[in-house]
């Protein structure tokens, strides 16, 4: 289907999405979409970090991640320029494994996990067990014990069936560890049901407005072998608008202050929990680390004045602020298929087992080709898997070159954040390889699996 022709998808073009209504240059290359090294050479190729996307492909193969290792770091160093006297906890949920754990723990982050598996990655890659926090609604005996064992620096209670299991532990052993109460504060952030984690009708944290959060502080404060160093709070994920900050804050130091009433305990510690939202489109306008940081703290600041509070250090938990827009995804083009000039569909080599997200959440994401410039006109396509499911769409609409054909790379940006980790053998695909580029070098973090992976776990 053609440009011109688009209408007869999508109706009128005021009732088309706006990032939609204008195809541009299909060459070229909105920033902040694309990792921060990222440039389109004048043959039209892309390249990262002085890495051309061809040599990559040719090298690792496809589909994969290409990780811009320098465009991480420098968002780590953008967060910790921001809130100097912040501690960033990584949220390792949106992508981890041993390498990453290593840049952001040299880049003097901290770290969140929410599982055994990340527990034991980010101890296996050398964090300090003291730069770490444990999340998670149902932490098991085993992965509060080893969370013990290993010193980690504090674990965030999400309910009483974990005050007393972590309870019974510390007392077994004699130890006091560092706790948070994670605090459901019933704020519907602006971001999908799916991914909004602070209204009360969810699986996460203690009920504020029907008074559990107050009775989990007043519960580890009473018994007096959990050390309770504050309240957490998590509004949802890809969040552009401050507002829901404003009210959670509100509400947590709320709380705060009740504690402090009933208990004569001032908390020394507040966590805010992460959910800044990145660039998928040319519509997506987020918030730099530098305006984030002064809205929350003029949001902390004003609430501790108004509640007599002195203000707590302060937390937070970045993940697809830091790693999203660090990586891009890189596909071959298998088939072109046009659909009775209904839709012209571009089939790579991989989908919903590498990006889950535009099934999942109905999420958008942007595309070009990468390996050359056209001259052709654009294109209205969408972008599909090679799974046997309907719902295998890797970007739902896009403009690209008339004469994209097979072979062609396309490459899709903003997929650091939840699509490796998210990633699944559905139709025994293996899952792809993570490749970080830096100076010109690509280095494999993490291998492409094998279908001998796939049957060394068949034991039937």
């Amino acid at each position: 289907m053609r440009a011109h022709e688009a209408g007869a998808l999508h109706g009128d073009i005021g009732t088309r999405p706006a990032w939609l209504r204008t195809p541009g240059d299909v060459n070229a290359l909105v920033p902040q979409l694309w990792p921060r090294n990222v440039v389109r050479a004048a043959d039209g190729v892309l390249a990262v970090a002085g890495r051309s996307v061809r040599d990559i492909a040719a090298e690792f193969g496809t589909p994969l991640y290409v990780l811009d290792e320098d465009d991480l770091r420098s968002r780590c160093r953008d967060f910790r320029a921001a809130f100097p006297d912040v501690d960033i906890y990584y949220a390792g949920k949106a992508f981890l494994c041993r390498a990453v754990v290593r840049m952001i723990a040299e880049e003097g982050l901290h770290l969140d996990v929410c599982t055994g598996g990340e527990l034991a990655t980010a101890l296996s890659a050398g964090m300090p067990a003291e730069r770490i926090g444990f999340h998670g609604n149902n932490k098991s005996v085993a992965e509060l014990t080893r969370a013990l064992d290993a010193g980690v620096g504090r674990i965030i209670l999400d309910s009483f069936t974990e005050i007393d299991r972590l309870t019974a532990l510390a007392r077994e052993r004699g130890v006091r560890p560092g706790v948070l109460i994670r605090v459901t504060v019933g704020v519907e952030a602006h971001t999908h049901e799916f991914i909004a984690t602070a209204h009360e009708d969810q699986k996460f944290g203690f009920s504020l407005a029907g008074g559990a959060a107050a009775a989990a502080a007043f519960k580890v404060i009473d018994e007096g072998v959990l050390d309770l160093r504050g309240l957490h709070s998590h509004i949802g994920s890809q969040i552009f608008d401050a507002s829901g900050f404003e009210v959670s804050a509100r509400r947590v130091l709320a709380l705060q202050a009740q504690i402090r009433d009933a208990r004569g305990v001032e908390l020394p510690e507040l966590d805010l929990g992460g959910g800044f939202g990145i660039a998928y489109t040319t519509q997506d306008d987020p918030a730099s680390p530098q305006e984030l940081a002064k809205r929350l703290r003029k949001i902390v600041d004003s609430e501790c004045a108004a509640e007599r509070l002195a203000v707590p250090h302060l937390s937070i938990e970045p993940g697809r602020a830091i790693v999203g827009p660090a990586v891009f995804t890189l596909y071959e083009v298998g088939t072109v298929k046009d659909v009775d000039g209904i839709r012209t569909y571009v089939s790579v080599d991989g989908g919903m087992s590498d990006n889950i997200r535009t099934a999942l959440y109905d999420a958008s994401y942007s595309a070009t080709v990468a390996n050359r410039a056209s001259a052709a006109e654009p294109l209205l396509a969408r972008v599909v898997g090679k799974h046997c499911e309907s719902g295998d769409i890797v970007v739902k609409d896009e403009f690209l070159p008339a004469d994209v054909q097979p072979g062609d790379l396309v490459a899709v940006p903003g997929t650091g954040a939840y699509c490796r980790s998210m990633a699944s053998n559905y139709n025994h695909v293996p899952r792809p390889p993570v490749v970080a580029v830096c100076d010109g070098r690509a280095r494999l973090i993490v291998r492409r699996e094998t279908e001998e992976d796939l049957l060394a776990l068949d034991v039937g």
